[in-house]
């Protein structure tokens, strides 16, 4: 692509004034870097991404004030983290992390277990135990 054709399309990444980096040829054939404002195809694939986290993260949080899951699942998806970067980021196996989603797990972790996902969702162990509706 000429460096002149790099997109410029209205995006999210503009109004955070962030610019996306692609190689383009310049006038004399050779080639360097250009700043995008953004690509619809990209925007349209970014917004269908982050509406899918934002629904995954509600039905997390109902079914944590249903009592069905414990706060670190609600939290784990408000974070855009997955089971195994929960796991690497508190230094638990994956199977234990899942096991603590269980309500009644949740209630019997002990304050250090508790400050590593507290630590891990940069939020209080007060936060971490409640889910506000």
């Amino acid at each position: 692509m000429k460096k002149d054709e790099v997109p410029q399309d209205k995006s999210n990444l503009e109004s955070a004034n962030i610019k996306d980096m692609y190689y383009a040829v310049d006038e004399n054939g050779e080639y360097t870097t250009e700043l995008s404002t953004g690509w619809a195809p990209k925007t349209i694939a970014l917004d269908n991404a982050i509406q899918d986290i934002e629904e995954r993260a509600a039905m997390a949080k109902t079914r944590v004030l249903n009592n069905e899951l414990s706060p670190i699942a609600y939290y784990m998806e408000l974070h855009k983290m997955d089971l195994g970067i929960l796991a690497s980021y508190v230094g638990f196996w994956k199977w234990r992390v899942k096991r603590h989603f269980k309500p009644t797990v949740f209630k019997k972790l002990t304050l250090k277990t508790l400050q590593k996902y507290a630590d891990a969702f940069d939020i209080t162990i007060e936060e971490l135990k409640k889910v506000d509706p």
